[in-house]
């Protein structure tokens, strides 16, 4: 089915997750339970403002026909998650699906507790019912560590125990990730700290770029390799980093991530938060994209944020990142192509388009009434690719200069663009991703034109799947 928007809407994506109306922030807790996906994010039920934050939810058989069911969490008055249910993760605890997830109160300054909350039937394939516990497991962050970013656990599984993470930053301004020891989710021991902004490899990636890392995000590869996620918090621009290498042990019974490579997760301006779900043979990841637009606008149109499409990542040999659309999203695109030459061709309001460029190209896709023009310019030759949006200014998250994302030079470049709404993603062959939001004005004219010799271009439109695809 179609996560469909409000028809008076141009920018609002149909296809992504998003609930029917009001504020969505970070994904949690992507988990697969009984033949079906669930994915939980941040929602405030009441208003398109980040405030009264629970937990909504979706679910689908195949990650292309979403399914809205009713709020999973929701703040309990006068219990440790009264000042809204943050971020946080699902587990298979012994057969009973488990939110672990941040509980924060009225006087939140930053310190949150780790909660749980228990699916109240198992049986229940749709997992519409929540029971969360009156305490929290975890109170706050461990003495002696002079914590004052505290929050957003993950879960996994290493060295035949459970762990878990918790995103921190120091009153020096140094960002980490804490490492607990949580085998059994009701008794949690602090094991240490992972690792932190003063590894050579992360300061290398990141540089002074954050005071604390959020919505830490740990997965194995099928090749051994280890991926962490962070999100660069509270310096402007908030964005999201990388980092891969391997566990070691240390001495007193936790581990530590060796980094080898590093890097931005995303190069656009609009993803942030991202959740991964660690599959067999493969780790799926959902971000979030805010608004950039203001705040005026979005109480007129009712909404704010997305999820972007499920990605698939994965480690290079060189230890860098391999990131690409998840090929479930393939169910989405129209039975034919609605093109497959360089156009001019009107576009969709959502659609799915690659362009294979073997030498300079230019790739079109809306222009105004004044002449401006948003565009990818792919160079294989020189090894770059630019998304350039400056005729279309944003109101919010910093400026509007060209995106410009290099990768390896080669004979030819593959670029895969999946539109929806205001929500672009562009992917540049599989190894980096830009994700950006640009609002159609009235007199704009989404319209495919490619310019540029040894060009091949196919696009299809975005529907919703039918039974058997």
């Amino acid at each position: 089915m179609s996560l469909a928007a409000p028809s008076h809407d141009p920018n609002a994506p149909r296809f992504r997750i998003r609930p029917p109306a009001n504020w969505v922030n970070d994904p949690n807790g992507p988990f697969h339970w009984r033949g079906r996906y669930h994915l939980f994010y941040q929602h405030n039920p009441d208003a398109p403002v980040h405030a009264n934050v629970h937990w909504g939810h979706v679910s689908s058989p195949d990650l292309a026909r979403w399914r809205h069911h009713p709020v999973a969490l929701a703040p309990t008055p006068g219990g440790p998650d009264e000042g809204g249910c943050w971020s946080g993760c699902v587990v298979d605890d012994h057969g009973v699906p488990t939110a672990v997830y941040t509980g924060v109160d009225r006087d939140h300054t930053g310190l949150g507790t780790i909660c749980l909350a228990s699916a109240a039937d198992p049986d229940d394939e749709t997992l519409t019912e929540w029971k969360p516990l009156p305490t929290p497991v975890v109170t706050g962050p461990p003495d002696g560590l002079d914590v004052v970013m505290f929050r957003d656990p993950f879960v996994f599984r290493h060295g035949g125990r459970r762990w878990a993470l918790v995103g921190a930053g120091h009153a020096d301004g140094t960002p980490s990730v804490l490492l607990y020891d949580c085998d059994d989710l009701s008794h949690w021991r602090f094991a240490g700290v992972l690792i932190d902004g003063a590894d050579p490899v992360a300061a290398a990636a990141f540089g002074d770029t954050a005071v604390g890392w959020e919505c830490p995000q740990l997965c194995e590869t099928s090749g051994g390799d280890w991926v962490l996620v962070v999100s660069l918090w509270d310096k402007e621009p908030r964005s999201t980093g990388y980092l891969t290498g391997r566990l070691d042990s240390v001495a007193d019974g936790g581990w530590r991530l060796v980094a080898r490579a590093g890097g931005r997760l995303d190069h656009g301006r609009d993803f942030y938060a991202p959740a991964v779900l660690q599959e067999a043979g493969r780790t799926l990841m959902w971000g979030w994209s805010w608004e950039a637009r203001a705040q005026a606008e979005i109480d007129r149109a009712g909404w704010a944020g997305v999820l972007t499409a499920p990605r698939v990542i994965d480690v290079a040999p060189d230890g860098t990142l391999r990131v690409a659309p998840a090929p479930e999203v393939r169910l989405l695109r129209a039975a034919e192509p609605f093109t497959t030459s360089p156009g001019p061709a009107p576009l969709p309001q959502a659609y799915d388009l690659t362009v294979t460029a073997r030498a300079r190209t230019a790739v079109r896709l809306l222009r105004s009434a004044s002449g401006a023009e948003l565009t990818i310019r792919v160079d294989p030759v020189q090894g770059t690719v630019t998304l350039d949006r400056s005729g279309w200014p944003r109101t919010a998250h910093l400026d509007d200069t060209a995106v410009e994302v290099r990768v390896p030079a080669g004979e030819e470049l593959t670029v895969r663009v999946l539109v929806d709404g205001s929500l672009y993603e562009v992917f540049v062959g599989d190894h980096a991703m830009i994700t950006e939001r640009v609002y159609r004005r009235p007199d704009d004219v989404p319209e495919l034109l490619v310019t540029g010799d040894s060009a091949s271009v196919t696009a299809w439109e975005q529907a919703p799947p039918t039974p058997g695809r």
